[in-house]
């Protein structure tokens, strides 16, 4: 992405595009009108979302890498963590599952969908892309672990019969997810920065390319939290529309999870998929790994904390299909991304595994 020395229009437009979509629902006047209430949210979350990531690009570009990467990553973060932690206060214990369904959906989704584009698209554009492989191992070993940890484990405990952790066990799962992905951080900014950072070239313009000042990326800082606070309420807003939506199809309620992971993971995959295709596979796999380490390092301690003060049981453990589509994707990953090359036909075999893991979703 080219960046100009002043932000363009429409990323100031559609800030406030969105805030007022979301000032009029507020209003309620919206409740003699549904088709026209939703075809707004829509259209409004669909702007905040994109102008979040153009934000999140301009500070990223501000603090340089891996930094900027990191940015990405909390800013998606935040969005589906406000987003998982408001939809079960306002659901209950009834939605007890949804961050289980929708953290699992977001490894998915970006170990083999958002990776699987990206190598593809870079394959077929440079046909042979290298990265930095120690990076890429250090984030697929802490992956590994976290995920398993978190949504496999809790379904071999006794303690209390699975898919649950008890209180205790969750409270040491959730300390134990902030420590694996605090680590994580500090190697990725202090101590192995050398790790994560990209391959520059002549001709790459979003390295080069001089950064914005001081003002602007304040500017978009501002504008940055406007956007993934009114995409946070206008997802709220829209939830009971889909749920009923997903009713109506006949599909199991955990595509309301692939749904809700799917939009709030679209400024990355966006953003990933054109450093692919620019040839800055280091910097795409920095911003996909790291984004799934962010979404089960940050949303199980946040939604550990709710469940542990309303007393509410929080469904964490995924089922044998899950599991099984879950350890291949980790193996399939540590393969394809262990020799720091990569070709067409590793993303290949990513979208394949990604294409059964939604048809299965919605053909169990």
């Amino acid at each position: 992405m080219k960046l100009a020395s002043r932000l363009p229009t429409w990323s100031i437009l559609a800030p406030t595009a969105t805030g007022l979509v979301l000032a009029w629902v507020l209003t309620g006047h919206h409740t003699t009108q549904w088709w026209l209430f939703e075809v707004l949210v829509v259209m409004g979350l669909v702007a905040g979302i994109l102008a979040a990531v153009f934000h999140a690009e301009v500070v990223a570009h501000r603090v340089g890498e891996p930094y900027g990467t990191l940015v990405l990553a909390l800013a998606v973060t935040s969005i589906e963590v406000a987003l998982i932690v408001s939809l079960m206060i306002a659901g209950g214990e009834a939605a007890s599952g949804l961050a289980r369904d929708t953290v699992f959906a977001s490894v998915m989704i970006i170990l083999n969908g958002m990776v699987g584009i990206c190598l593809l698209s870079g394959g077929r554009r440079h046909g042979e892309q290298t990265f930095g492989l120690f990076g890429v191992s250090a984030s697929l070993a802490t992956l590994a672990a976290i995920s398993v940890l978190t949504l496999v484990l809790p379904n071999y405990t006794t303690t209390t019969a699975g898919p649950f952790y008890s209180s205790s066990q969750l409270t040491f799962i959730a300390i134990v997810s902030l420590v694996l992905y605090g680590t994580f951080v500090m190697i990725q900014t202090v101590k192995h920065r050398d790790y994560f950072l990209p391959v520059k070239s002549a001709a790459d313009e979003a390295v080069h390319a001089k950064p914005p000042s001081n003002k602007t990326a304040i500017l978009s800082v501002t504008l940055l939290l406007a956007c993934l606070g009114s995409v946070v309420l206008l997802a709220k807003t829209l939830s009971p529309a889909l749920e009923a939506a997903v009713a109506d199809m006949g599909a199991p309620q955990t595509l309301v999870g692939i749904i809700i992971a799917a939009v709030v993971l679209l400024p990355e995959s966006i953003a990933a998929y054109q450093a692919a295709r620019a040839n800055r596979l280091q910097t795409s796999l920095n911003l996909a790994l790291g984004s799934a380490l962010a979404s089960i390092g940050l949303t199980i301690p946040a939604v550990a904390i709710v469940s542990l003060m309303t007393g509410w049981s929080l469904t964490l453990g995924i089922d044998a299909k899950s599991t099984v589509l879950l350890l291949l994707s980790l193996l399939v990953a540590s393969l394809s991304l262990g020799t720091g090359r990569t070709t067409v036909m590793q993303g290949t075999v990513h979208l394949v595994i990604f294409a059964v893991y939604l048809f299965t979703a919605i053909v169990p």
